[in-house]
């Protein structure tokens, strides 16, 4: 028998990629189940070439559910992510930042953590890392598992699909309007969006680090090493899909570029592009945007500090930063025979 797959959040930008990617997958599924709000409830969505209809969250039986990929927001996975596992599925894949830091819930990411899944029996619930986590972690794990790292400065360039379809469609119509000498009002963002960088993703903490520069740090922590300290800026920029991030990365021993290049050149999901003779000799969001790799370009070293590295790593943080894992964490669950 195939799998029964719920996807909740359906409708969403993260759903519709999950949908399309499990389509793609190599899992054996019997039947995928397009769930979402009710007020979204009879709309069509696209799963490969079938068009599946929305059923009403509320309402659904996960009984029979073996794998729920949830992409509905924090506190729709809070609410009900507990209540599905209790209703008899067997785990919830969740995108959300709702479970990321709970200690009996694994934060996976399969190029770089895959046996963290088996910790999922606590609570029936497997955490997706933060997008621009995931990126920046598969980019560093090999390189860590050579040449321990002991610190990162990473500073990010997201695009504003990396806050839902809503903040896109701010960037669409403030950037139509000023070509027209409207004033843009910025909604979505504390600031205008259009031909400018924000550097602010998420509110401010303590210490005056936001809580997507937070994220990075508590997150590469609990997925690769506690000892691994990272420092984040964390910027938005006027893109639609794709975050790209720029990281300074010290290690314990000497790494040369070269041998970086090979390692990363061997190591799972990292597509390395990194052609400094050339024009455009590497890789930009535009480029990686429906891709599923994470690419990995400007590989040099830096001449200010010994044993540290400088990397630009972009990926398509709708898929690799979001759908793409998830899926990924479903194979490890199915190929491990953890369900």
């Amino acid at each position: 028998m195939g799998l029964n797959i719920a996807v909740v959040g359906a409708t969403g930008n993260v759903g519709t990629e999950m949908l399309e990617i499990l389509s793609e997958s190599d899992l054996d599924v019997s039947n995928v189940h397009a769930v979402a709000s009710r007020r979204s409830l009879g709309r069509v969505v696209s799963y490969g070439d079938r068009e599946l209809k929305c059923e009403d969250l509320e309402q659904f039986d996960f009984s029979n559910i073996d794998i729920v990929l949830m992409s509905a927001g924090g506190d729709v996975s809070k609410k009900w992510s507990p209540k599905i596992v209790a209703q008899g599925a067997k785990v919830v894949i969740d995108n959300s930042s709702a479970w990321r830091m709970d200690p009996d819930v694994p934060l996976v990411v399969p190029e770089v953590n895959a046996d963290a899944a088996a910790g999922y029996t606590k609570k029936g619930i497997i955490a997706n890392p933060n997008c621009s986590t995931i990126q920046m972690v598969v980019a560093l794990k090999p390189l860590h598992d050579r040449a321990k790292i002991k610190r990162v400065v990473v500073s990010t360039y997201q695009s504003t699909s990396g806050g839902g379809k809503a903040p896109m469609d701010e960037l669409w119509q403030q950037t139509k309007g000023i070509y027209v000498n409207d004033t843009p009002t910025p909604e979505h963002f504390p600031k205008q969006i259009a031909f400018n960088v924000i550097p602010q993703i998420d509110v401010f903490m303590e210490g005056g680090d936001t809580k997507e520069e937070w994220k990075m740090k508590a997150e590469t922590m609990k997925i690769m090493d506690k000892s691994v300290k990272v420092t984040a800026t964390c910027v938005r920029v006027p893109t639609f899909v794709g975050h790209a991030e720029a990281l300074n990365v010290e290690l314990s021993e000497e790494l040369s570029a070269d041998e970086a290049r090979s390692i990363l050149r061997e190591s799972p999901g990292i597509m390395v592009y990194d052609k400094p003779e050339e024009v455009g000799g590497y890789i930009t969001p535009v480029e990686a945007a429906g891709e599923f790799a994470t690419y990995v370009s400007r590989i040099r070293e830096d001449s200010t500090q010994d044993n540290t590295l400088n990397m630009w790593v972009v990926a398509d943080n709708l898929r690799k930063g979001a759908a793409l894992n998830a899926v990924q964490i479903a194979e490890i669950m199915v190929n491990k025979g953890l369900l």
